[in-house]
């Protein structure tokens, strides 16, 4: 009975601290050579945009080229003013006309790396239209609603990254390959 009692706290110590982690549960292998964040990547978008939108009003066309790292900055800026973001450590991959989303998701302690396929298309309004192809979260079964989830938290930082041009020009392509995503579109 002793022994029992000598036993159970260095037990109850190993359960508590296992308790406190975070278990990895893994799903697909993150890329290596992340697109870099940076709020300079941000910025320079921002200054692309404006300039882009103002080249519009004088000639009436649209053309405004995104690179992953821009993207992949201003979606971990957007997630970052999330209480519990859905999704975190974002690399954003623009390949084969369609961008690849990879981070990780919580759920609980288990902690696993995702990877999400999404096409860009344009709607019959001239918008951007996102839609989820496939999410890839291992061996965790993706929670209910997460594709709706996660095209809308795409859709939110893709919008709000090209709001300006969202509301003035009518979006006629989106082309997506090598590392780059290019607009066009016209004024309305």
């Amino acid at each position: 009975m002793k022994k029992y009692f000598r036993v159970l706290p260095a037990a109850l110590v190993l359960l508590a601290a296992a308790l406190a982690c975070t278990i990895s549960v893994g799903g697909p292998d993150l890329p290596e050579n992340p697109p870099p964040v940076s709020t300079e990547a941000v910025l320079e978008l921002q200054e692309q945009v404006k300039l882009a939108l103002e080249q519009a009003a004088i000639t009436g066309q649209l053309t405004l080229t995104i690179t992953e790292s821009q993207l992949t900055s201003m979606l971990a800026f957007r997630l970052s003013e999330q209480e519990d973001p859905a999704l975190t450590e974002p690399q954003v991959y623009l390949r084969d006309g369609q961008l690849q989303v990879y981070g990780r998701v919580r759920q609980g302690v288990f902690v696993a790396n995702v990877g999400l396929v999404l096409n860009a298309a344009v709607d019959e309004n001239g918008q951007p239209k996102i839609e989820v192809v496939s999410v890839d979260l291992g061996p965790l079964p993706a929670p209910e609603g997460l594709n709706r989830a996660i095209a809308a938290l795409v859709t939110e930082a893709y919008a709000g990254s090209l709001g300006p041009v969202a509301t003035g020009i009518r979006l006629e392509s989106i082309t997506i390959a090598d590392g780059l995503m290019t607009l066009s579109g016209r004024v309305k």
